[in-house]
C-alpha cells in the first residue's frame, strides 16, 4: 500500500482508432494509503507522506548519518558506469548525475536503470529509511557488475579485438525477457563490426573507402531506433557487395567463338564480324575498353538473343535492362539518399546482380525511352554510354564514382529516328535487316522446329515438316521481317499434331478387334490421294495416325485456316493508274500500291491514305513535273488538253488507309502512277520502285534499300527501279537474292518511265512542231 506521488507534466495521445495516451510525470515523494475513500470513477484515498520533499536539500546531514554505507554505494555506482562505453550520450549523462545529485537520490535512480525484477523494484520502493534502501540496492549493483565482467570475459574469448558496448537508457523499463534484447543488440553490433571488416578488406576505390569508413563511424554512434540507421546500413552493404575489381576472364579463341556464334544464329554476318574483331583486338591489348554497340532492325530478327549469345561467346555474365517506357532519369542514375525509399539505378543494380565489373549489358528498346517531369532518361544514358566518361560513372545513390569502362554495352532499337542525336552519336550502329525466305527456311529447320518439338513433347519420328511446307507458311501465312509469326505458326502445327498423337496412343492402349479388322479392310482401299488429306478429317478418327505425320499444304489449310496473304500483285495492276512502290517501316520493308483516278472537276488534287507532309509534297512535285512535261510525253486529260488539271480533278490513294505513311521515297512511284493514268498504259506487273524526285526530274537516293529489296523479293517481284546513287547499298544484299532480281538504276525520271512500261515510255518531241498555233 505504498506508492509514489507525482506531478503530471505532459499528456500526449488521441482517441483514434482507439484511446491511447502517453503520460510524462515527475516523482515527488513516497506515500502510504491510510484509507480508500472511493474507487469510481477514479480512486481517491487518504494518504500519509513517508519522506519529505525538502530532504534532498539537506544532503550533508544525511551523508554524515549514513557515513560509510553511502560511500560504499557511490563506489559501486561509479565502478558500474565506468565499465560502460562513455561515448554513448546516455552513459555520459549518468556519470555526471552521480557527481551532481545528492547521494540519497541515487538508489532510486540506479534501481530504475539496472536489470532488476518488478518484485525487487517494489522492495526498494517500500524501503522508506535511507539506510535500509542503501543496503538493499548495493547487492543489486554488485550483481550487475559481476554480470558485466562475465560478459566481457566471454566476448574477449570470442573476439579479442571487439569491445563490448552497452547502452543503458534512462527511464527504460526492462522486463524478465530482457536477456534476449541484449543478445540481439550484441548480434547487431557483431554485424556492424563484420561489416567494417568487409569494407576494409574490399577492393573498392580510395574515394569509396574513405566515404564508407566515415559512414561506419556514424553508424556506430547511431541508435538503432533511428530511421537513418537502416538506410546507412543498407548503403554500406551495397558498397561491399559491388564488384569493384572482380571480373571474369574472357575467352579469346576466335575459332571457338565463330563456332558458337554460327551454332546459335544463322546469317547476321555483320554482327558476327564485329564480335570477332573485338576478340582479335582483345588478344593484342588487354585493357581495351568495352565497345558500345547498337543493333537496329525490325522486331523478331534476333537482336536480343544475339546479345545473350555474345555474352556466352565471351564467357561473360549477361544482364538485360528493359528501357521501353522508362520516363524517369532516376531509373538510370538512382535516387539521392535524402529521399524515402531511395535505391540505386538499374546500372548499379545490374552490376550487383551479376557480381562482376565486366558483364554484357543489353539495353533493350533504347528507342522507346520517354520524357517526363522526372527528367529525360536518354540524357542520363549519355554518361553511361560515353567511353570517355563512363570510367567514372556517378550514381546518385552511391555518390562515388564507379568504373563502367569494362562493361560491354549492347543497345537494341527498331529505328534510330526516335533516338536523340547526342545519344546515337555515342553508339556504334549496326543494322540488322530482315531475313530472306531462304534464311527463314534455314532458321526454321535449324532452330525453330526443334525448339517447338521439344516444347510440345514431340519427336522427329512423329512429325515431319518438309522445306516446301515451311516455304508455304512463310509466303502464305506470314509477312514479316523476323521469324516470330513463323514460330507461332509452327507451334500451332505442333499442337494439332500433339492432339493426334495423344488420341492415337489412347486408342492403341484400348484396341477393339472389330474396329481393328475394319480398319485393316479400309487401309487396303485407301488411295495415295487420301493419304494427303487433312490430319483432322473426322473420317479417319477411328484409326491411330500413321507415324510420322507429314505436314503438307492440305494439312496447313486445315490447321492454320485459309492463306492469309495472296500474291495479288498482278491482279491489282490490271488497269492504268496503279503502280507499286517500296516503303520502309520499323517492322521491315513493305510493298505499297499507289492508285490514281481522274474525273471532271476544277483542277484539284486529293490525297488520301494517312499521308505525312513530306509525302504530300512529293505528290505535288509529281503532278507539277508531269504538267510541265505533258507535251513531251503526249499526256492529255479527258478533253484532250495538255494542261492535265484543266477541268480535271485527280485523286491519289495509298492503301492501307489506317496506316500512317510519310517520307520522300514514294516520289518516283507517284510519277509512274500518274503517267500510267494519263497515258492509259499499264505498268509492268513485276516492277517495284523507290526514289525521291526533284522538280527538274532527277532521282535522289533514299534509305532502307536492303529492307525494301527483301520486301519486293518476298512479294515475288522480279524488277526493281532504284536511284543510281543507291548502287552501293546493293552489296549488302545476299548474292542469291541479287541473282533472282533485275535492278534498274536511274538518275532521272525519263529512265524510270522507260523501265516501268513495256516497250518504254518514249519522248515524242517531233509532235510539238506539228501543233498549230491558230
Amino acid at each position: 500500500r505504498i506508492g509514489t506521488a507525482a506531478l503530471a507534466v505532459q499528456v500526449v495521445g488521441s482517441n483514434w482508432p482507439k484511446p491511447h495516451y502517453t503520460l510524462l510525470v515527475t516523482g515527488l515523494c513516497r506515500f502510504q494509503i491510510l484509507q480508500l475513500l472511493k474507487e469510481k470513477p477514479y480512486p481517491v484515498a487518504e494518504v500519509q507522506q513517508l519522506d519529505r520533499l525538502e530532504q534532498f536539500t539537506n544532503g550533508h546531514k544525511s551523508e554524515e548519518e549514513l557515513g560509510e554505507l553511502s560511500e560504499q554505494f557511490y563506489k559501486y555506482a561509479v565502478q558500474l558506469v565506468e565499465m560502460l562505453d562513455m561515448s554513448v550520450p546516455a552513459v555520459a549523462k549518468l556519470r555526471r548525475l552521480l557527481d551532481n545529485l545528492p547521494r540519497e537520490a541515487l538508489p532510486d535512480i540506479l534501481t530504475s536503470i539496472i536489470r532488476t525484477t518488478n518484485q525487487e523494484k517494489l522492495q526498494i520502493l517500500d524501503a522508506v529509511r535511507l539506510e535500509e534502501r542503501f543496503k538493499m540496492t548495493i547487492p543489486l549493483l554488485v550483481r550487475q557488475i559481476e554480470g558485466l565482467k562475465l560478459l566481457q570475459k566471454t566476448r574477449k574469448s570470442k573476439q579479442d579485438d571487439d569491445k563490448r558496448v552497452v547502452a543503458i537508457r534512462p527511464n527504460r523499463r526492462i522486463s524478465h525477457g530482457s536477456i534476449t534484447e541484449d543478445e540481439e543488440e550484441e548480434e547487431d553490433h557483431d554485424d556492424v563490426v563484420m561489416l567494417e571488416k568487409k569494407i576494409r578488406t574490399s577492393s573498392m576505390s580510395e574515394q569509396a573507402l574513405k566515404v564508407c569508413l566515415k559512414e561506419i563511424k556514424r553508424l556506430k554512434k547511431m541508435p538503432q531506433s533511428m530511421p537513418e540507421y537502416a538506410l546507412t546500413r543498407n548503403y554500406l552493404e551495397l558498397m561491399v557487395e559491388l564488384p569493384w575489381n572482380k571480373s571474369t576472364k574472357d575467352r579469346l579463341e576466335i575459332r571457338a567463338a565463330r563456332i558458337v556464334l554460327d551454332n546459335d544464329h544463322y546469317a547476321m554476318e555483320k554482327l558476327k564480324k564485329r564480335v570477332l574483331e573485338y576478340l582479335a583486338v582483345r588478344q593484342l591489348k588487354n585493357n581495351l575498353k568495352g565497345p558500345i554497340l547498337c543493333f537496329v532492325g525490325p522486331p523478331g530478327v534476333g537482336k536480343t538473343s544475339v546479345g545473350r549469345s555474345i555474352a556466352k561467346t565471351l564467357g561473360r555474365e549477361f544482364h538485360r535492362i528493359a528501357l521501353g517506357g522508362v520516363c524517369d532519369q532516376s531509373d538510370i542514375r538512382g535516387h539521392r539518399r535524402t529521399y524515402v525509399g531511395s535505391m540505386p539505378g538499374r546500372i548499379i543494380n545490374g552490376l550487383k546482380t551479376v557480381g562482376v565489373n565486366n558483364p554484357v549489358f543489353l539495353l533493350d528498346e533504347v528507342d522507346k525511352l520517354a520524357k517526363s517531369l522526372q527528367g529525360d532518361p536518354a540524357a542520363a544514358l549519355l554518361e553511361v554510354l560515353d567511353p570517355e566518361q563512363n570510367h567514372s560513372f556517378t550514381d546518385h545513390y552511391l555518390n562515388v564514382a564507379f568504373d563502367l569502362s569494362q562493361v560491354l554495352f549492347i543497345a537494341t532499337a527498331n529505328t534510330t529516328a526516335t533516338i536523340p542525336p547526342a545519344l546515337l552519336d555515342r553508339m556504334e550502329v549496326i543494322q540488322v535487316p530482315g531475313y530472306t525466305q531462304e534464311e527463314k527456311i534455314e532458321i526454321a529447320h535449324r532452330h525453330l522446329i526443334p525448339k517447338q518439338l521439344e516444347l510440345h513433347g514431340l519427336t522427329p519420328q512423329q512429325i515431319q515438316i518438309p522445306q516446301v511446307t515451311t516455304l508455304g507458311i512463310i509466303t502464305r501465312y506470314t509477312r514479316e521481317a523476323g521469324v516470330r509469326a513463323l514460330d507461332r505458326k509452327l507451334g500451332a502445327i505442333c499442337r494439332a499434331v500433339a492432339v493426334k498423337v495423344a488420341e492415337g496412343q489412347h486408342k492403341e492402349a484400348k484396341p477393339d478387334r472389330a474396329e481393328v479388322g475394319e480398319g485393316e479392310d479400309c487401309k487396303e482401299h485407301v488411295t495415295e490421294d487420301a493419304k494427303q488429306e487433312s490430319i483432322s478429317d473426322t473420317a479417319d478418327l477411328a484409326l491411330p495416325p500413321e507415324m510420322p505425320i507429314l505436314i503438307d499444304f492440305h494439312a496447313l489449310k486445315d490447321i492454320l485456316g485459309p492463306p492469309m496473304y495472296d500474291m495479288e500483285v498482278s491482279e491489282r495492276l490490271n488497269q492504268p493508274g496503279v503502280a507499286i512502290g517500296l516503303a520502309w517501316t520499323p517492322l521491315g520493308g513493305e510493298i505499297m500500291f499507289v492508285e490514281a483516278s481522274r474525273m471532271d472537276g476544277e483542277g484539284q488534287l486529293t490525297l488520301t491514305g494517312q499521308l505525312g507532309d513530306v509525302m504530300k509534297e512529293s505528290a505535288h512535285l509529281a503532278i507539277s513535273w508531269l504538267r510541265s512535261n505533258a507535251k513531251r510525253y503526249q499526256l492529255t486529260n479527258a478533253s484532250g488538253s495538255f494542261d492535265l488539271l484543266d477541268n480535271t480533278d485527280i485523286h491519289l490513294h495509298f492503301p492501307a488507309g489506317a496506316v500512317t505513311k510519310d517520307g520522300p521515297s514514294a516520289g518516283v512511284t507517284i510519277v509512274t502512277c500518274l503517267a500510267s493514268l494519263f497515258s492509259g498504259r499499264l505498268v509492268c506487273s513485276d516492277v517495284a520502285m523507290t526514289g525521291e524526285i526533284t522538280l527538274r526530274g532527277l532521282v535522289l537516293p533514299v534509305g532502307g534499300i536492303k529492307d525494301k529489296v527483301l520486301a519486293a523479293h518476298r512479294a515475288g517481284l522480279k524488277r526493281i527501279i532504284l536511284p543510281q546513287r543507291n548502287e552501293k547499298d546493293l552489296e549488302e544484299i545476299a548474292a542469291h537474292v541479287r541473282q533472282e532480281l533485275t535492278f534498274v538504276l536511274a538518275t532521272c525520271l525519263d529512265e524510270v518511265l522507260n523501265a516501268a512500261f513495256d516497250g518504254g515510255f518514249a519522248v515524242k518531241a517531233s509532235l510539238e512542231h506539228l501543233n498549230s498555233k491558230l
